[in-house]
């Protein structure tokens, strides 16, 4: 799997594995999960596969947004 990193050095794995066990996700967060879905060829499958999980988590009201 290809490391696409944030700022924060954190893998896209890294940060969705936080924001599943938490149930929280941050504004900037969704932002940069957001950006990185958007980039199309930057990620790879699996990738994309973490972050939509994250996106149904959110529609299903699993995960709470904070700021």
């Amino acid at each position: 799997m290809r490391t696409s990193q944030n700022k924060s050095n954190l893998t896209i794995a890294q940060m969705v594995d936080r924001i599943v066990a938490s149930g929280k996700i941050a504004r900037r967060e969704h932002l940069i999960l957001t950006s990185a879905i958007l980039s199309d060829d930057k990620i790879s499958d699996e990738e994309r596969y973490q972050i939509n999980r994250v996106f149904d988590y959110i529609q299903i009201g699993r995960l709470n947004f904070i700021d």
